[in-house]
């Protein structure tokens, strides 16, 4: 009998997860990674790339030896479409048919606010992470404005942990370099309770913070547009000299050469098995997903490994003639660095854990980084 064919669209959290744990149940199984490098970027330390804690190269993972442990094909190529129910993917570099396809292509950020070439979106990557380095450096002092937003059809569809990351660590970094004073830090927001995902000990600990630290905020107000130089919401605008803004999330563009099903933010649509509705063998993981489950379920990494463990041990079910039984639980556990103080915080529907900033916390993100990581070098 021919070798079972798994496809796997995309290089992060989820796509090498869903590798790792397919070549684990299945010594036979093919598999192929589909993205555009032999490269796993490690997103979650770029906030530390402004204060030189972390280099580029070092969250700059090559995969060969991965590859090559798990004996897994890479196809580098742009995903353009699907067809034939999953069972093609359609790209730039000609089209691979398999017997059952992964899709963890991440998401897109929505940039439809006017003037919001003049932000950079972090999140982007590490040449995003290097241009705010090199930005801070060259400023000698003004304001600096951080925020983010999200996808108003799909709650789940955003990233604001980070943007605490960023706004924490250039306020430490800057007091380190003995110039705090010569400039404003200013968080803005369009919720009234920003970080209220994390919960609401999270939220009272981290407005707390910002006041302790001098950081004025704007919050409950619409954004409206940036300009170079300036923030407008609905409620007041005010002057920056950089700013940095994380968008909400949406689809892939892809998607729309698909019949694949979406939620109204323009997800993938998944059921609590991680399949894809109406489809046969097609699974989706991370960012890409939308999935029944609480508001406050996050978009994160360590939610995406647990959607991608979930999708192959339902896949593998279905391979042997059963059906998705597997579920996951929504867990949101993250670390708040600020490059020397980190603040623990963890929810579950059951639970919501909230540990104030200390050092300790800040070394055991560095350690997890390292262990993490371990696995792709």
């Amino acid at each position: 009998m021919q070798n079972r064919h798994i496809a796997i669209i995309g290089v992060g959290f989820a796509a090498l997860t869903a590798a790792k744990e397919a070549r684990a149940k299945d010594s036979n199984v093919k598999i192929t990674l589909i993205g555009h490098k032999e490269e796993f970027i490690y997103f979650p330390s770029l906030i530390w790339i402004p204060s030189g804690i972390r280099q580029p190269d070092d969250l700059r993972i090559p995969l060969g030896n991965f590859l090559r442990r798990h004996r897994l094909d890479f196809f580098a190529a742009e995903v353009t479409g699907l067809k034939d129910d999953g069972r093609t993917v359609i790209t730039d570099k000609g089209e691979i048919t398999s017997d059952a396809l992964i899709i963890a292509s991440g998401g897109r950020f929505i940039k439809k606010l006017p003037g919001i070439e003049n932000a950079i979106t972090p999140c982007e990557g590490i040449d995003a992470a290097v241009k705010i380095r090199d930005r801070l450096k060259e400023m000698e002092g003004g304001t600096i404005a951080i925020g983010f937003g999200g996808n108003p059809k799909e709650p789940s569809a955003m990233r604001g942990g980070p943007m605490f990351e960023f706004l924490f660590g250039i306020d430490a970094q800057l007091r380190k370099e003995k110039r705090r004073d010569k400039f404003n830090l200013v968080f803005f927001n369009p919720a009234p309770a920003p970080g209220k995902r994390l919960g609401p000990k999270a939220v009272k600990g981290l407005v707390k913070a910002m006041a302790k630290r001098d950081i004025k905020t704007y919050l409950g107000h619409k954004m409206k547009s940036f300009e170079n130089g300036k923030v407008t919401t609905e409620g007041a605008e005010f002057d920056a000299d950089l700013i940095l803004f994380m968008p909400g999330m949406t689809g892939n563009q892809w998607f729309d050469n698909s019949e694949l099903p979406r939620s109204p933010g323009g997800l993938v649509e998944a059921d609590t098995n991680c399949r894809v509705a109406g489809f046969d063998k097609v699974y989706v993981a991370g960012d890409s997903g939308s999935f029944p489950g609480p508001e406050w379920m996050p978009k994160q990494a360590h939610m995406a490994d647990i959607q991608a463990k979930t999708a192959i041990a339902n896949l593998m079910h279905e391979f042997d003639g059963g059906e998705p039984t597997e579920t996951f639980t929504p867990e949101l556990m993250c670390i708040v660095d600020s490059g020397s103080t980190g603040m623990f915080i963890s929810r579950t529907p059951a639970r919501s854990i909230v540990l104030p900033p200390c050092r300790i916390m800040h070394w055991a993100k560095r350690f997890f980084e390292w262990l993490y990581l371990r696995q792709y070098r």
